[in-house]
């Protein structure tokens, strides 16, 4: 069967269901790789199986681990010694998580991998990531002008390093992290805020020291080298960024109410929810338990008469990734929603500011774009819709304009929605399930 070309998304009423949201994308990609790196065997359940974790399988694979798919979600990884240089370019496809994170880990090996990735990987800055690794020792060809994949990484011989990051981001935090794990002496990473944290969570789990400490509205990572992980058995909760798009259809199409099961609630990544209940969500959370070494816990969403706020920018980190569907949910908010201090949203599978503005000014909503952030002008009652949105392959992009459809006088469609499978197999048949109507073609 063909490719669809675009999805659209009609108006309908009173969303009902209880759903489980796919595994969070950052533990998936974090628990192959330091499967891979570890000693034995690592057992992981609730793995997200989208295309970008696959990649990342696929790389720890080809750096000599294997790596075993045992049924729905559940993956055996087995460490079999040192990574090892790949026969092959290994493909990241549109993973910038996955590319940036396994060359931290591939740099402190003595071998030499290349990494490369589709065309929207291809248009992502690597310096971040490519710079604090040569201040460590790593060796890289490449054309660093244009700051971009492919690119030739030469591991090995690394020193620890004390890396301040001028912007917290976890994808540096946790590269340097993995890097220093077979690097000569002490390396520490400062935050200036807090970014999400399930590098350290996982890195205990695998045996490792980390020692993190308060360090104004940052934190100090501090982490020894010369350390081998230990496999272990890992349960990856549920993807508050993917759980975000079935709760915000429920927020914006009247008459719904929607449960999402088991989704990660760490304060680093729930920015989102408490954007919402400030805006006056009737979001409610129950069942809060542990999984996987974080706390989980069931969402419940019901249409909300939502109200435009002023999004605190140190907000930002925690929920840098939800941005295109709060916007959507700040379409249908009476009075401005202002989201600023979010530039690092242009650097991301797309540039997402642009996009979003340009997707919702197209269906009737005031935008009003920033440098470094956007203000969405909401009214009470439908959206116009009846656009036909471009998406750059950003599959964010593509799922927040058919939420706003859902919600909308007309019909809303998205281009190229096939890269949804990266983050959220499974979309449409779960939205539709829940009674939206979400289908092939316009």
């Amino acid at each position: 069967m063909s490719t669809p070309q675009t999805f659209t998304a009609s108006g309908v009423f009173g969303l009902k269901g209880v759903v489980r949201a796919p595994g969070d994308k950052s533990m998936s990609h974090r628990a192959l790789i330091f499967g891979g790196m570890a000693e034995g065997v690592t057992e992981i359940e609730g793995l997200l199986e989208g295309d970008d974790i696959l990649a990342t399988g696929r790389a720890m694979q080809a750096l000599g681990a294997h790596v075993e798919r045992i049924g729905e979600g559940r993956w055996r990884v087995e460490g079999r010694g040192p990574l090892r240089s790949p026969e092959a370019v290994i493909d990241c496809g549109n993973a910038g998580t996955g590319v940036r994170l396994l060359m931290g880990a591939v740099a402190g090996y003595d071998l030499t991998a290349t990494f490369d990735g589709d065309s929207s990987l291809r248009k992502r800055p690597m310096k971040r990531v490519t710079g604090p690794l040569a201040d460590m020792g790593a060796r890289f060809d490449w054309n660093a002008a244009e700051d971009r994949v492919p690119l030739t990484l030469h591991g090995g011989g690394l020193k620890g390093v004390t890396f301040v990051q001028s912007v917290a981001s976890a994808q540096i935090k946790s590269a340097i992290l993995l890097a220093g794990l077979n690097a000569a002496g002490e390396t520490v990473v400062v935050e200036p805020e807090k970014s999400r944290d399930h590098t350290e969570r996982m890195l205990r789990a695998f045996g490792a020291e980390v020692e993190v400490t308060e360090e104004g509205a940052g934190w100090r990572i501090r982490l020894p080298g010369g350390q081998r992980l230990k496999g272990t058995h890992v349960a990856v909760p549920g993807d508050p960024s993917s759980a975000a798009f079935p709760l915000a259809a429920a927020l914006v199409v009247p008459g719904s109410e929607v449960t999402v099961e088991g989704v990660m609630l760490n304060p680093l990544r729930t920015g989102l929810f408490q954007t919402w209940l400030d805006m006056g969500a009737d979001l409610t959370i129950a069942n809060r338990r542990m999984a996987g070494g974080e706390e989980v816990g069931d969402i419940t969403a019901r249409h909300s008469a939502l109200k435009g706020i002023v999004v605190p920018e140190d907000r930002a980190a925690s929920m840098i990734d939800e941005y295109p569907i709060l916007a959507v949910t700040a379409a249908f908010a009476n009075g401005e929603t202002v989201m600023r201090g979010i530039g690092e949203m242009r650097v991301k599978e797309s540039d997402r500011i642009a996009l979003m503005a340009a997707g919702l000014s197209a269906c009737g909503v005031q935008v009003e774009e920033e440098p470094e952030g956007f203000i969405v002008t909401g009214a009470p009652g439908p959206v116009r819709g009846g656009a036909t949105v471009d998406t750059a392959h950003d599959h964010r992009i593509a799922m927040s304009h058919l939420v706003l459809g859902l919600a909308a006088e007309q019909p809303v469609s998205v281009r190229d929605p096939e890269m949804i499978a990266t983050s959220f197999p499974g979309f449409v048949e779960m939205m539709n399930g829940l009674g939206a109507e979400i289908g092939q073609g316009g």
